[in-house]
C-alpha cells in the first residue's frame, strides 16, 4: 500500500469530501454565533454579563466533547462517532428553529456547543491520517474551506437576521443534514484506517501509546496556552463588540459585514499559502507572525470609532487569524505519536474552547469595570506576553524536537 504524498491510499478519505463537510457545516455555524449576542441582548433582553454566562457554557461544552471524541478516535472506529455528531447537531438545530425563546435557546446552544467540539475534534484527527498530502497543506485547505463557509453564511444572516430568525436556523439544521449525508456517503475509508490500527495492535507493534517527547510536549503545551490566551480576548469580536458597535450607532447589518470581510481574507491567505507554502520559513515563524498581528489588531481598536477604522482592525486581525491558527494545529500533528494524533488535536480544540469559554465573561467583566478601551489594551498587552513566552521555549527546545508525519 502506497503511503508517499501524491498517492491515494484506499484507507483515506479524499480531501475534498472533508471539504465539503467543512463547508456545510461552516455555513451552518455562522448563521448562529454572530447573532446570539445582539438577538439574546436586543430581542429576548438578557443582560451581557448572563449572556457571557450563556456563552460560557457554550464554550465550556465545546471543550467537554473536543475531550471526549480526541479520545474516543484514538481507541474506536471513527466513522459512526462522525456520523452521530453531524445527525445529532442537524437535529438540535431544527428544535432551535422551533422553540428559540429564553432559557431554552440557551440549552440549544450548550448542546451544540458540545456537538462543535465532537465533530471538529474529530474532522481535525481524520485529517492527521491523511498521507495523500503533506499535514501542512491539509490544515491549510481545511481552514480556507472553514472560513469560505465563513463568508458565505455570514453575507446572508445579517440579511435574514432582520426577515426571520427561524428561517436561519432552519437552513443551519439542513447544512448539517447535508454534511451527514456526505459523511455517510464518503468517510467510509476511515473505517478501513480503523482496522488496519487494530490490526498493528493486535500484531504487537503499537502494544503500547508512544509518549510524546519532553520537548515536544513543553513546546506543543506552550501553543496551546497561546491558542487559549488569543481565543480568550478573540471572543470578544464575536461578542461584545457587536454591541459597542451597534452602541456607536453602526447597524447590526455592517458588524455582519465585517464577518464576511474577515472570512473573505482568510479564503485568500489561504490560497496564497497553500500557493506559495515557503513564505514563512517554517511553521513557527508563521505562528509568531500571526499572534504578533492580533495583537497589533487590539491596538487599532483603541482608535476605532467608525466603521472603516473597525475594518482596518479586522483586516489586521485576520492576517493573524489566517496564519496561526492553521499553523498550530499543522504544528501539534508534526510534534505529535501516530498513537496519540486524535488525543493532541482534541487538546487543541480544548485550548481554543478554553479561551471561547472564558472570553465574553473575562472581557464584559474589564468592559464594565474599566470600558472597551482599556479591555482592547489589556487584550494587545497579554497577547503579546505569549510571543515573549514562544520565542525563548522554543529556542531553548527546536534542537531537540523530535518530528512525526
Amino acid at each position: 500500500m502506497k503511503k508517499a504524498h501524491g498517492l491515494t491510499q484506499n484507507d483515506e478519505i479524499k480531501l475534498r469530501w472533508l471539504i465539503v463537510g467543512e463547508l456545510a457545516t461552516w455555513i451552518g455555524a455562522s448563521f448562529i454565533w454572530p447573532l446570539t449576542s445582539v438577538y439574546l441582548n436586543k430581542q429576548l433582553h438578557i443582560s451581557l454579563s448572563m449572556i457571557g454566562v450563556v456563552l460560557f457554557f457554550n464554550c465550556a461544552a465545546n471543550i467537554l466533547g473536543s475531550i471526549l471524541a480526541g479520545r474516543l478516535y484514538d481507541k474506536y472506529n471513527p466513522y459512526p462517532l462522525v456520523l452521530w455528531g453531524l445527525g445529532l447537531d442537524a437535529g438540535v438545530l431544527f428544535l432551535m428553529a422551533m422553540f428559540h425563546g429564553w432559557p431554552e435557546y440557551w440549552v440549544w446552544l450548550t448542546i451544540t456547543g458540545f456537538l462543535g467540539g465532537w465533530n471538529g475534534t474529530l474532522i481535525n484527527s481524520i485529517a492527521t491520517s491523511l498521507k495523500s498530502h503533506p499535514g501542512r497543506y491539509v490544515f491549510n485547505v481545511l481552514y480556507f474551506s472553514q472560513n469560505l463557509g465563513v463568508v458565505t453564511g455570514t453575507l446572508i444572516v445579517g440579511y435574514l437576521y432582520d426577515y426571520s430568525v427561524t428561517l436561519l436556523f432552519v437552513i443551519a439544521a439542513i447544512l448539517f443534514a447535508i454534511a451527514l449525508v456526505n459523511a455517510l456517503i464518503n468517510y467510509k475509508p476511515i473505517i478501513a484506517f480503523h482496522k488496519e490500527r487494530l490490526a498493528q495492535k493486535q500484531n504487537g507493534h503499537t502494544q503500547k501509546a508512544e509518549p510524546m517527547p519532553k520537548r515536544n510536549f513543553i513546546l506543543t503545551m506552550v501553543f496551546f496556552a497561546t491558542l487559549a490566551m488569543t481565543w480568550l480576548m478573540y471572543m470578544n469580536w464575536e461578542s461584545n463588540l457587536s454591541v459597542y458597535m451597534v452602541s456607536l450607532g453602526i447597524p447590526f447589518h455592517m458588524y455582519s459585514l465585517l464577518w464576511t470581510l474577515n472570512a473573505g481574507i482568510i479564503v485568500v491567505m489561504q490560497g496564497i499559502l497553500a500557493r506559495f507554502p515557503n513564505i514563512f520559513k517554517n511553521l513557527f515563524h508563521q505562528i509568531i507572525f500571526g499572534i504578533v498581528m492580533f495583537s497589533l489588531s487590539f491596538i487599532t481598536l483603541v482608535f476605532a470609532k467608525d466603521f472603516a477604522h473597525f475594518a482596518l482592525s479586522m483586516i489586521i486581525l485576520t492576517l493573524g487569524e489566517s496564519t496561526a491558527f492553521p499553523a498550530i494545529p499543522a504544528y501539534v500533528n508534526d510534534l505529535s505519536p501516530a498513537t496519540s494524533k486524535g488525543k493532541y488535536q482534541g487538546y487543541n480544540m480544548v485550548a481554543s474552547g478554553v479561551g471561547r469559554a472564558f472570553g465574553p465573561l473575562f472581557g464584559g467583566m474589564v468592559i464594565d469595570q474599566a470600558g472597551y478601551i482599556s479591555f482592547f489594551w489589556v487584550a494587545a498587552i497579554l497577547i503579546f506576553l505569549m510571543i515573549v513566552i514562544m520565542v525563548p521555549t522554543y529556542i531553548k527546545v527546536r534542537k531537540g524536537l523530535k518530528i512525526y508525519k
